[in-house]
């Protein structure tokens, strides 16, 4: 059966609480201090079963203006507002404000219930009504009907219950599916079960022994029990009022306004990117960086709210904004949040969460202002590619991606397959499954073609650049997969070439000039005469009386084209004397099983200041292994 949470609104000593109570039969008011003053200060809960068997979740909050935070803690989960307005008073300051935070916090359906009757005439009555018909216009109660009770004598409770009952037709079914997330409005310990805490389950399920995590803490726990309208489930699902128990959770650990989700689901954050609505209500305009009080779901915290693109908001405007936390709190995308000032505390504006986790964005950047206004109303496909863009190189995983689009698993998985396939979006690591813009893939190419060309004209007689030196170039966010990915890329669709380590632009060819050819057969020349006893690249300068800067870049460009053999730093050999030494070297052993090191001194006719570099060459080539004091061929 369809889940269906009634919520309480309206002004201190209205009958709120009497009319749950003889509704129900329940006494919301549960604290002592309750008792003595008269008055609701903490949110009271209760269930009723409807003429129709529906049944209903209540949430009675308090009316009195200093305890309006615990009105907005209840507030954020119900599906259907009671306006309580008593006939005797009529339209009172919280009931307005009570008003405004209902609509702030998109609450659609509802009706208004005229309380103490018994307390006025008729001519009275009809006053109140026309007056209530004047506040509702233009609210999202505006229409609705205006139901006339006594909760001492019962008049009217049955057009209540049937006003209900209409009206819970017209609740639309919350997803199970989707994530599991418990805003939790109070924390208590029960004797025999430990920690115990409470809250309207807003989406997706929970059963008995799954590990769930407390937002923004980070603590675990197994959940020991659940029961709905104080019966024992094994499950509870979006929309029930649920009291859940858990394993060896400390009641310190955990407070009104935590999150309770699956471990990993969700990202706390001291910054969101939110729609903005300055209530017209206001008298003076909202200056950027005031100070606020916030509230979403169940939490309260101070913080500001940074104007992207202006110094101040008028009475009645709506803006994308920043909101700056002085706490983090776990939100997803189109969560509704209500701002109060700091002092005097009232409601004055509110709206929806458009990213729950972004950047910090600098003002002024009329390209973040365009960005935002563009997903305020945007279909959630079309959110996909512009949370991936954003990302920029470091990309945005799945997990992300669920907590900034509120899109349910199943149906954010077919979209971004979608993207896929038109290339739009890629994906370059398939284990945490993070993607990247096409935007943002085409960019990196483009600076690679750059950094390469660049390259080639500084050093246009070395073959290309090393690979781990083309990285560095790029930010250090840069993932290897991706760096991998791209140069993959850019390899099939012949834009670059890789020769082992190194890499080119596929047009780049050495090309040398005359006198640079001449130095490079001299070179050349000196290493062929000089055989096993090559001079180090030092002595070349002074040889052929050239800078080392030159000599270093023929070197370079003589490994490539494979004519010389770098043994260690300083020291190069002719390639044909190393291929000839290396079959003498493999000969040898093959007829006598092993070779000293004396033995290969000997073989080769030059002292230790070549022999040991040469022996530890093909040591590292895996031509040879070193066994104690003797060498063995490991690999012909």
């Amino acid at each position: 059966m369809k889940q269906i949470i009634l919520g309480t609104a309206g002004h201190i000593d209205h009958g709120k609480t009497t009319l749950i109570k003889t509704l129900t039969g329940i006494d919301t008011d549960r604290l002592k201090e309750e008792k003595l003053r008269g008055i609701t200060i903490e949110l009271g809960f209760a269930s009723m079963v409807l003429p129709s068997g529906q049944h209903l979740g209540i949430i009675d909050v308090p009316g009195h203006e200093k305890f309006v935070k615990n009105m907005v803690a209840g507030a954020a989960g119900i599906d259907i507002v009671a306006m309580v307005i008593a006939a005797d008073e009529g339209v009172m300051p919280q009931t307005r404000e009570h008003m405004e935070i209902c609509t702030l916090l998109g609450i659609k359906h509802g009706f208004v219930v005229l309380t103490k009757i018994d307390l006025v005439d008729e001519e009275w009555l009809e006053l109140v009504t026309d007056d209530i018909r004047n506040f509702i216009h233009g609210t999202f109660l505006e229409g609705s009907p205006i139901i006339p009770v006594s909760s001492i004598s019962g008049q009217g409770i049955p057009e209540f219950m049937s006003c209900l009952d209409n009206l819970s037709t017209m609740i639309p079914d919350r997803s199970s599916t989707g994530l599991f997330r418990l805003p939790v409005d109070r924390v208590f310990t029960m004797k025999g079960f430990g920690t115990v805490i409470t809250g309207t389950l807003i989406s997706g399920h929970v059963r008995s022994g799954d590990t769930i995590m407390i937002y923004p803490s980070g603590i675990t726990s197994k959940v020991r029990g659940i029961q709905v309208h104080n019966q024992s489930v094994d499950i509870a699902e979006a929309g029930m009022r649920t009291a859940i128990n858990f394993q060896g959770l400390e009641k310190t650990s955990i407070n009104r306004g935590d999150v309770v989700s699956m471990p990993e689901a969700l990202k706390s954050s001291y910054m969101q990117d939110v729609a903005f609505h300055f209530l017209p209500g206001n008298k003076k305009p909202f200056k950027n960086r005031t100070l606020i009080r916030v509230h979403t779901g169940t939490s309260e915290m101070l913080g500001f709210l940074v104007l992207l693109d202006r110094e101040e908001l008028s009475p009645g405007e709506t803006s994308v904004a920043q909101l700056r936390l002085g706490s983090p709190v776990a939100v997803v995308k189109d969560d509704r949040f209500v701002i109060r000032s700091y002092s005097p505390v009232r409601t004055i504006g509110g709206g929806h969460i458009l990213n729950p986790i972004p950047v910090k964005h600098k003002r002024f950047k009329p390209d973040v202002v365009k960005g935002l206004e563009g997903i305020v109303d945007q279909a959630p496909k079309a959110i996909i590619p512009y949370h991936v863009d954003e990302s920029g190189y470091k990309g945005v995983s799945f997990t992300d991606l669920k907590i900034m689009t509120n899109i349910p698993e199943k149906q954010l998985n077919g979209f971004i397959q979608e993207l896929m396939s038109t290339k739009t979006v890629v994906q370059y690591d398939k284990e945490n499954r993070i993607f990247i813009h096409n935007n943002q893939l085409e960019g990196l190419k483009k600076k690679t073609l750059d950094y390469l060309g660049n390259y080639h004209k500084a050093n246009p007689l070395k073959a290309g650049m090393p690979k781990e030196e083309l990285r560095s170039k790029f930010p250090a966010r840069l993932d290897l997969k991706l760096f991998n990915l791209m140069l993959n890329q850019m390899i099939k669709n012949n834009r670059v070439v890789r020769n082992e380590n190194m890499v080119h632009l596929e047009s780049h060819k050495v090309s040398l000039a005359g006198d640079q050819a001449e130095l490079r057969d001299k070179i050349l020349d000196v290493y062929r005469k000089s055989g096993l006893t090559p001079p180090y690249s030092t002595e070349l300068s002074n040889v052929l009386d050239v800078d080392t800067a030159s000599i270093d870049d023929m070197l370079l460009l003589l490994m490539n084209e494979g004519l010389i053999v770098k043994i260690k730093q300083k020291l190069y050999f002719h390639a044909d004397a190393i291929h000839k030494l290396k079959k003498k070297l493999v000969d040898f052993i093959l007829s006598n099983e092993e070779i000293t090191t004396p033995q290969f001194k000997d073989l080769t006719g030059v002292s230790r200041k070549y022999s040991i570099p040469l022996i530890e060459y093909f040591d590292s080539i895996n031509t040879t292994i070193r066994v104690g004091n003797s060498r063995k061929i490991r690999n012909v």
